[in-house]
């Protein structure tokens, strides 16, 4: 996938997605997320990104609007604990996130594994 902007000074795609999801490079160290009726959230770097990505699919999409700095969209609390571990290492890290659940962080990093294989399935299904 080509990296240069486009000619019409739209940012660059980094990676597209069903339903008109997609993150943008909107410069060397800044990645946007954007969703129809979703706020663009940006990201220091493209993984963090991914993997907000890869919650939003999994849960089957959520709106951040009104949950304010330290709210967690009710679609990720109730599609469980993988889910809402994913959207806090987005929030905040890893270790983290193992030090809430009172776990290790090879634990968590399973929950992002699960969470990133079901947004796999998700978009899949969306795709067809």
């Amino acid at each position: 996938m080509s990296r240069s902007r486009p000619a019409n000074g739209e940012p660059s795609p980094l990676e597209s997605y069903p339903l008109g999801v997609r993150i943008v490079e909107t410069s060397k160290s800044t990645y946007r997320f954007e969703a129809p009726e979703h706020v663009g959230r940006t990201f220091a770097d493209p993984e963090t990104a991914r993997l907000y990505a890869d919650v939003y699919f999994a849960v089957n999409g959520f709106v951040e609007a009104e949950t304010g700095d330290r709210g967690v969209p009710p679609e990720v609390v109730q599609a469980g604990k993988h889910a809402l571990a994913a959207y806090l290492a987005v929030q905040t890290s890893v270790d983290w996130v193992a030090s809430f659940y009172g776990s290790e962080p090879q634990r968590i990093e399973r929950f992002l594994a699960r969470v990133r294989e079901q947004a796999t399935e998700v978009r899949a299904q969306a795709a067809e």
